[in-house]
């Protein structure tokens, strides 16, 4: 019997059981709630996340993480970047050692500048078993079957067309890299991104601004990329460009909501307890700004938002900085160069 478990019951997380089911015998969600997962039992919908849609027959939910995995061909790791850590390491005991691993968090860890898949190495082990998904894909339309398409990324070419054959379908498009470390990058910044977008839409800013701030967002994520070891062409891909226009101009978009949320005088723990939502471009403004100032990568749409968010700088002053800054030649590239040494400035 083949069986897929997915751990982490937000939008997300429910979205991929979908994906999953036709492919598999029996697809488990694990809920950290014991409620939750009796009431997806009895009434095949998520009292929390998409309640209106309906589990395929094949998906049972859980909140035993021992039982979720025991079996298993592969998990699907749905949770928040900020838990995904301490879930691993709660399911390292249980995880058999020939499961697949696929990471659909989107973050760096604050502290050590790992990304995902890196920490799940760390705490399971098994570099080659483990990928990472991205792309534009909002749960919201996934779930009825819209089309999407995103990027199945590993350095293992088993792992990555192992999930690439799971999760395909008539509506749902997997493609294949090798940039692990590209693609994670891609989705960490571009939440960033979206909430400097958000916060530009909120203030009326118009569609001029909004295409500035996601054309220099494609140039400053390619300067982290880079300085990480990934290919900065990843950033023109799925991983990159797409999801970045999905999540910064999109309504199912979380950070560019909470964006918009900031200007109209919400706070980011008002918003996450009225949306039952992490906005993950919060965090990662902590992580990338630190990795930025270790590296002396040059990320100023990152820097704004982390000062508006956790240095007290009022909106206004944030976003008169970052858009009115002096330009310099553009280098039609994911690097920025020096046009005076034509040297490259990470």
């Amino acid at each position: 019997m083949s069986r897929v478990a997915v751990i982490g019951a937000g939008s997300w997380g429910t979205a991929m059981t979908g994906l999953a089911a036709p492919s598999v015998d029996e697809v488990v969600l694990w809920a950290r709630s014991p409620r939750a997962a009796e009431a997806m039992n009895r009434d095949r919908k998520n009292p929390n996340h998409l309640t209106g849609y309906e589990l395929a027959a094949n998906v049972r939910a859980t909140s035993d993480l021992a039982a979720a995995v025991r079996g298993a061909d592969a998990a699907i790791m749905a949770t928040p970047s900020a838990y995904l850590r301490q879930t691993c390491r709660n399911l390292a005991p249980h995880l058999p050692e020939g499961t697949r691993v696929l990471v659909l968090s989107k973050g760096m860890e604050q502290g050590t500048h790992l990304l995902m898949h890196e920490v799940v190495v760390e705490e399971l082990g098994g570099p080659g078993r483990v990928g990472a998904l991205s792309g534009p894909n909002h749960a919201e339309e996934i779930c009825r079957g819209m089309v999407s398409a995103a990027v199945v990324a590993s350095e293992d070419r088993a792992t990555r067309g192992y999930f690439q054959r799971l999760l395909s379908g008539p509506a749902f498009r997997a493609y294949l890299s090798d940039d692990v470390r590209g693609v994670e990058c891609c989705g960490a910044v571009k939440n960033v991104v979206a909430i400097a977008c958000g916060i530009a839409s909120g203030m009326g800013m118009g569609d001029n601004a909004l295409a500035v701030l996601m054309t220099r967002g494609i140039a400053e994520m390619g300067r982290v990329v880079a300085a990480l070891g990934g290919n900065p062409m990843t950033c023109m891909g799925l991983a990159g460009m797409g999801d970045l226009v999905v999540t910064c101009t999109s309504e199912h978009s979380r950070n560019r909501s909470f964006g918009r949320a900031l200007v109209a005088g919400e706070t980011l723990e008002g918003y996450q307890a009225r949306t039952h939502m992490v906005v993950e471009g919060a965090p990662a403004s902590e992580s990338v700004l630190e990795l930025a100032r270790e590296r002396a990568i040059e990320v100023p749409i990152t820097a704004s938002v982390h000062a508006v968010l956790f240095e007290g700088c009022p909106i206004d002053d944030a976003m008169e900085g970052l858009l009115t800054r002096a330009p310099r030649t553009e280098f039609y590239g994911m690097e920025e160069r020096d046009p005076a040494t034509k040297e490259t400035r990470c």
